[in-house]
């Protein structure tokens, strides 16, 4: 059984020393990237709930070889040592409370005590607590102090205590470590040597709106917060009275405003100082590592960099959507941004260029407006064990389930970022043909002032080597101003057909045009066929054979058959209580499936050689799944709909069926989580092992991916449990360890020098290399003077052999 599809962006990631290696939260694991390729090289498995802390223990003498540990913890309750390289889990401590967040301040400044051993090593964590009854108190955050060393939490220490628990944000030093809540900052002075029983100073900042980030200069006493309204505010001189090693004369802090101009209530800071740009909440600060800038971010999807003393900015625009975390690296050319569409783009800094992106399936499209029926928004390409999410941004995405990462994106119309704009275009259906050469899409634009409503169906031709789509035929009010309810592609030959809610379905096929000026160049269109109707009855969904030789249609509550080629109708069956929301034919075999959604829901196999019913079940279906070869099928439903006799099952919030379709008995079925998702038979490489049974699997394996596009694949011929457990697959790619980075990442390597003297004769001509050929392309991509200098003198002079006395 393979597992994919995590949330990357669920918590902040965190770079290896030498910056080669990115590692992730998703889900119960830690996921560990190339920053080179972008692909995975292993994982980190061992929690048993949501990773949310992942910290790296830094190498603090460079001549020492790259340390390669980390420090994890989850809302299990643990907090877990690796070796990331092997990998190879090397402790456990389970303090048995949910940690939302962990900080470590002594890995940033580590001393040796005066026998030379290193001191405890404590963890600042902000738990859950809970009562004992398991409830939640009204306090249910707290910052609680962990000996690391000693596997234990330090008894009596809880430093604050919030009404949920928060994100704990350390400085680049480890000497300060702060929490926000609602409209106050928290700030704590972390001891040099600490231990488990010291006191701490802290302060308290305030602010007139709820506070949603916060960050530590790396040198001075600055902090900088950001708030619900897209603000920026910059306190300097922050505890300079509490945290001072000086005592006031008097005792008191200075309260004078004319001394503290923008300093709220008694706060210990110098100055106060407010940046406005952002449009909404601020959801990123962050300092440079020489503290000369700051990095913010939020719903605009820009990122803006704030030139810290003299507030000019300059941006990285066009991003695509809202930022949630920055990262920096050990590596000054290297950083991350972690966006809200489950992906991680990689920057050269500082002119902040996109490098590669790391991406997981992206996340329900809010603008997604399927129409009410049967339609799931996740659309599978069976052959290529490939889906097709609509995202946002007017985007669909295809991402590869054996691989677990994504193939390529297409944008369905030109729309940029802007949160603040009004919706006024929705994707409503997508659809991939069997072989996934083509692709369709319907959207709507949507009616100004009541008017002006316009549906589009696009099809779209895919480049089998790049993956990637271009548009071949666009079609404006396909079926006048009724909306689509479907679209569905005939498995041989260019045909496709769309149904309709205003009573008619259009079959479309795809013609080859040569241009009149040059015969070679070849045109595709897509063109009406033939148009159809049944009483003039809404058309709710649509479905070929599997030789396409017929094409079922349902009318409301019946179902028809035509035949594609000629048009013509060939019977009509059924009579259902519902309008029929979905068709499939059962593989090569003589079944037809639908299911009917409502007050009474339907699922029911019909016999195509004698029209007529051939068994049914009372079953509300999400999905249906067909075979290719065999007559067997699959499907979706909600576990409330069970009968008595599958209690067990009811635990679940959906139960996955599988059925021989000459049989109204179950073969297998799964209990899951999330239903709201969709269901299909994949094809996957005959290489693929069954991580269950331990066998090779067949050649189809079935694949369910959740409302939260989750997803798993398994195979659905083999024994299985009644309830699906999580494991992950285990193909990883390899470190590269060729990459470059720091100043060669720029430049490229500096040439080796030799002391020795070169004996070779050399000819009398000049040499080949000219000034033209040294000095041609972009001034920004060539080599510092250094490098050339050798060569360019080398143009000008003539070498001559000779003996050097």
């Amino acid at each position: 059984m393979f597992t994919g599809g995590k949330s990357f962006v669920s918590s902040p990631p965190a770079f290896s020393n030498d910056a080669k290696r990115l590692l992730v939260c998703t889900g119960n694991t830690v996921s560990v990237f190339s920053t080179s390729t972008g692909l995975q090289t292993c994982e980190l498995e061992g929690h048993e709930a949501q990773v949310t802390s992942v910290i790296v223990v830094p190498a603090f003498n460079p001549a020492s070889k790259v340390l390669c540990y980390c420090w994890t913890a989850s809302l299990d309750g643990k907090i877990k040592y690796w070796d990331f390289a092997a990998p190879e889990l090397m402790k456990t401590i389970d303090i048995r409370f949910p940690i939302h967040s962990m900080v470590i301040p002594s890995l940033l400044s580590q001393e040796t005590d005066s026998i030379g051993k290193l001191p405890d090593l404590f963890a600042y964590i902000c738990t859950e607590d809970v009562k004992q009854d398991g409830q939640p108190n009204s306090l249910g955050g707290q910052l609680r102090k962990c000996n690391l060393t000693k596997s234990r939490l330090v008894g009596g220490v809880t430093l604050a205590e919030t009404r949920k628990p928060g994100y704990v944000t350390i400085s680049p030093s480890g000497k300060y470590i702060g929490m926000y809540e609602k409209r106050k900052l928290r700030i704590w002075e972390i001891p040099a040597k600490d231990s488990e029983h010291l006191g701490y100073k802290k302060i308290r900042l305030h602010h007139t709106r709820s506070v949603t980030a916060m960050a530590f200069h790396p040198n001075e006493r600055v902090v900088a917060a950001g708030d619900v309204t897209g603000r920026i505010l910059i306190w300097r001189g922050v505890g300079r009275e509490t945290f001072s090693s000086s005592k006031l004369s008097n005792g008191r802090l200075n309260t004078d405003a004319e001394d503290r101009p923008g300093v709220r209530d008694n706060d210990d800071a110098h100055s106060c100082t407010t940046w406005h740009w952002h449009s909404a909440q601020v959801n990123v600060l962050f300092f440079s590592s020489d503290g000369a800038y700051l990095y913010s971010g939020g719903r605009e999807g820009v990122l803006v960099v704030w030139q810290l003393d003299t507030g000019k900015k300059k941006f990285l625009p066009r991003i695509g959507s809202p930022l949630l975390y920055f990262t920096n690296s050990p590596d000054p050319t290297l950083s991350s941004i972690s966006c809200a569409d489950n992906q991680i783009q990689l920057l050269r800094m500082p002119s902040m260029e996109i490098l590669r992106s790391i991406s997981g399936i992206k996340l329900p499209s809010s603008h997604m407006d399927m129409y009410e029926g049967f339609g799931s928004v996740v659309v599978f390409n069976p052959t290529a064990g490939l889906i097709a999410v609509p995202a946002e941004n007017y985007r669909v995405q295809l991402y590869s389930l054996f691989d677990d990462r994504e193939i390529s994106e297409v944008q369905i119309c030109e729309r940029n970022h802007q949160p603040g704009d009004e919706i006024t275009v929705k994707v409503n259906l997508v659809a991939l043909s069997r072989d996934g050469s083509t692709m369709s899409t319907v959207e709507t634009r949507l009616p100004e002032e009541g008017i002006g409503s316009l549906v589009t169906l696009k099809f779209w031709s895919c480049n089998s080597q790049k993956k990637q789509f271009s548009l071949s035929t666009v079609i404006y009010e396909p079926h006048r101003d009724a909306g689509i309810s479907c679209i569905a592609f005939r498995p041989t030959g260019h045909m496709a057909v769309s149904s309709s809610y205003g009573g008619d379905f259009k079959v479309w096929v795809h013609r080859h045009e040569f241009t009149p000026k040059d015969e070679t160049v070849q045109r595709s269109s897509w063109t009406c066929h033939a148009v159809g109707s049944y009483k003039k009855k809404p058309m709710t969904t649509a479905a070929f054979s599997s030789d396409g030789s017929v094409l079922a249609v349902a009318a409301d509550k019946v179902i028809t058959l035509w035949d594609p080629d000629r048009n013509t109708l060939l019977a009509v069956i059924g009579d259902t209580l519902e309008p029929i929301t979905n068709l499939t034919f059962v593989g090569k075999s003589e079944y037809l499936v639908s299911a009917s959604r409502g007050s009474n829901p339907q699922l029911t196999v019909w016999s195509m050689s004698k029209l007529c019913t051939a068994w049914s079940y009372r079953l509300d279906v999400e999905a249906i799944t067909c075979s290719m070869d065999n007559s067997t099928f699959a499907v979706l439903a909600l576990s409330k709909q069970i009968g008595s006799a599958d209690a067990s099952l009811q635990c679940g919030e959906g139960v996955i069926l599988l059925f021989n379709a000459e049989k109204a008995v179950s073969l297998s079925a799964w209990s899951v989580s999330k239903a709201q998702g969709g269901l299909s038979f994949v094809y996957s490489s005959p290489e693929l092992e069954d991580e269950v049974s331990g066998t090779k699997a067949t050649n189809e394996v079935l694949a369910y991916i959740n409302g939260a596009h989750e997803y798993v694949l398994l195979n659905p011929h083999s024994e299985q449990e009644s309830k699906l457990s999580i494991s992950r697959q285990r193909v990883f790619s390899k470190l590269d360890e060729t990459d470059t980075h720091g100043y060669a990442s720029v430049y490229g390597e500096l040439p080796e020098f030799s002391l020795k003297i070169d004996q070779t004769p050399f000819p009398s001509m000049p040499s080949e290399k000219t000034w033209k050929n040294i000095f041609s392309g972009p001034s920004h991509s060539l080599p510092p003077l250094p490098k050339l200098c050798s060569d360019f003198l080398e143009s000008l002079l003539e070498r001559r052999s000779g003996v050097v006395e």
